[in-house]
């Protein structure tokens, strides 16, 4: 196991499957997702929370889509292990957090420390209107030990001082708020070309810093689902 921001932790099955098995002194807790817990000791006890109060808790749901509650994991009677796994096929990364805060894509927080804090933040208009990620991301700050979610794999792009990279906007997972981006067009004939290429717009990223990115596409697997479906 790894050990990071005081708890022991172990990422099993690393691909489209992935499970967090978080190890818990007693007195340690963790806050997840609603329904995230798969199983845990029986010296755990787990209750649902309001993370940032009821305004904390109705701007997620409302704003970003996120659940309206958290629950909270704690090893109250001894230590503890406890299993998280996300409710979508996908991969899970741990990141720490500590001065720089990360924004997350919608859907994209599993667990998190106690140390750190989840806020629903507003894109600014350019940003938000064109990113297809809605004009509302999480921001996670504070200290501690973040897991994220995707859907498929996780995949790290490390973008060196000096260079530019452009992502479909779709694939982002999490990036560091100190890594600047902005909003284009996917191609450079027009606008006509970049919605009949199936991008629309991309984000292009400018070094140094590295993002996460998922190796699927969530509204292009929600396409495919529906052309399966039988037509009325």
């Amino acid at each position: 196991m790894k050990s990071a921001a005081g708890i022991e932790y172990e990422i099993l099955h690393k691909g489209a499957f992935s499970m967090v098995c978080a190890r818990l002194r007693q007195g340690q807790s963790l806050k997840a997702q609603s329904n995230a817990m798969v199983t845990m000791d029986v010296t755990m006890d787990v209750e649902g929370k309001l993370e940032g109060g009821l305004a904390g808790g109705l701007g997620r749901f409302f704003l970003s889509g996120e659940n309206f509650f958290f629950q909270t994991l704690k090893a109250t009677r001894g230590e503890g292990e406890v299993l998280l796994a996300s409710a979508s096929p996908g991969d899970i990364e741990a990141l720490e957090i500590e001065e720089t805060p990360y924004w997350l894509q919608k859907g994209g927080f599993l667990a998190a420390t106690e140390g750190v804090e989840i806020k629903t933040k507003m894109q600014n208009l350019a940003k938000g209107m064109f990113s297809g990620a809605g004009f509302f991301v999480l921001e996670v700050s504070g200290r501690g030990l973040l897991f994220a979610e995707s859907f498929g794999a996780v995949h790290t792009v490390d973008i060196p001082a000096g260079k530019e990279i452009i992502i479909d906007n779709q694939h982002l997972v999490a990036w560091p708020q100190n890594v600047k981006f902005t909003i284009e067009k996917a191609s450079a004939k027009g606008w006509m070309s970049s919605i009949t290429s199936g991008e629309g717009l991309v984000c292009r990223f400018q070094g140094p810093g590295k993002v996460l990115i998922q190796t699927r596409n969530p509204g292009g697997f929600g396409e495919w689902v529906k052309s399966l479906l039988p037509q009325k």
